[in-house]
Order: C-alpha cells, then sequence, then structure tokens
C-alpha cells in the first residue's frame, strides 16, 4: 500500500532527551536561575516553538531564541540573555539515534523510498550524527514553513510525487505531527515512546506504536 515511509527526527529517531536536558540546565545556570525545574522551563519553552510555527516563516534558530526569551519573561528570570540558546543548538551534535532505528530503516529501505520530515534548520539537521542516507529530506528551511499548519507536510507530498495514499508518516509530536499531517489525508503512526495520553483535541493518528522496532507489525 505504502511507496513512501516518512519520518519526524528529534524524539522519533533522535534520543534528544538527555541532550536537552544538558542544554536546559546549562542555560538555567548561566541564567543566575539554576533553582528553576529545567523540564518546566524546555516544556514551556517547546510550546512557545509550537505557537510561532503558526506564524509567518523564521529560521527555526530564530524561534528558538524568541521563545528561549519569552520563557525567561514567563519564569521571572530576569536580565537573562536569550543568546543562551546557543547552549541547545550545541548539544545537537551529542544526540544519538534510538537503538532501534537504524536496523528497521536498513531493512525497511529494501521496500520503501524512507523521507525525512522536520521542523529544523539544515545546518542543524547536518550536525547531528543520523548514519542513514535518506531519499527525500524535507525541513523547515527548505518548505518555508513548520509541520502544524500543514507546509512542511505540503512540501513532503510535492516533492515525493506520490498521493496521500502511498505515505505512511511516523512522528512522536502530537502538536506538530498529527495536528499538520492528519488535515492532509496522511496516515499518521504516533511513535509514542514515553507512554502518553492523546489530547483530544488533536485529531486521533491512524496507528500508536510504542517505538520504531514496532512499525513493521502495520506494514505487513
Amino acid at each position: 500500500m505504502y511507496k513512501l515511509l516518512s519520518f519526524d527526527v528529534y524524539g522519533t529517531l533522535v534520543n534528544t532527551p538527555p541532550a536537552n536536558a544538558k542544554a536546559f540546565q546549562a542555560i538555567l545556570l548561566d541564567a543566575g536561575a539554576a533553582n528553576v525545574d529545567a523540564l518546566a522551563f524546555y516544556n514551556y519553552w517547546e510550546s512557545r516553538n509550537v505557537a510561532h510555527y503558526r506564524e509567518p516563516y523564521r529560521s527555526y534558530k530564530a524561534i528558538c531564541k524568541t521563545s528561549l526569551g519569552e520563557a525567561f519573561a514567563h519564569f521571572k528570570i530576569t536580565d537573562a540573555d536569550p543568546s543562551l540558546i546557543e547552549h541547545f543548538f550545541g548539544v545537537c551534535k551529542e544526540m544519538q539515534l534510538y537503538s532501534d532505528v537504524l536496523p528497521i530503516l536498513e531493512t525497511l529501505r529494501s521496500r520503501y523510498r524512507i523521507a525525512l520530515v522536520s521542523n529544523i534548520d539544515d545546518d542543524l539537521l547536518e550536525s547531528t550524527p543520523i548514519p542513514f542516507a535518506f531519499d527525500l529530506v524535507c525541513t523547515a528551511e527548505r518548505a518555508k514553513g513548520y509541520k502544524p499548519d500543514g507546509t512542511l507536510f505540503r512540501y513532503l507530498l510535492h516533492h515525493s510525487g506520490l498521493p496521500v495514499s502511498e505515505i505512511l508518516h511516523s512522528g512522536q509530536s502530537q502538536f506538530t505531527d498529527l495536528v499538520g499531517a492528519k488535515p492532509l489525508g496522511l496516515t499518521v503512526a504516533w511513535i509514542n515512546r514515553r507512554g502518553l495520553h492523546l489530547n483530544p483535541d488533536v485529531p486521533p493518528p491512524d496507528h500508536i506504536l510504542p517505538d520504531i522496532a514496532s512499525l513493521p507489525r502495520i506494514l505487513t
């Protein structure tokens, strides 16, 4: 049924939490706010990123910097420099694939084209160690837009040359992958590695899987 399998990258293929925790702990330390809960701070920052994705296109790095300033304000961290977001950009090179990813992608590539779909700038993607050659790379920088409003998925559809029925997208984010892909008619597998509850305002996925290793069972 499918000719192309597309994948979100960060949090789906790449194990981001360890590197994110390191980066945001460093940000808070340099901001003089080491007492602030780093996970709560990160989650707020990420929610602001998602909100900005729907605005006229700006680079991912620019959005991240703006969102960091908003997070500082929200947590009442004064006189902190949003340029501290460089800590986050710097840890991309330390991120690693989940252990199940490469074996599955190598197996699937014999039967399907494999695409990458990510709300990211090209240079940050290139700095992330992903030892796999994708057939199609779709980034926010190339599409000049992000997932939630469908811009990045429309870029995927255009450059794949395939109808929606022949693409299966796998991603971990309810608020970007599901919200962006489902209204366009794409089939979506939600890779729910953290066992989260589905938000009632989010379009339900076609499949819910705990990891990439489980993907072949919905392809047979």
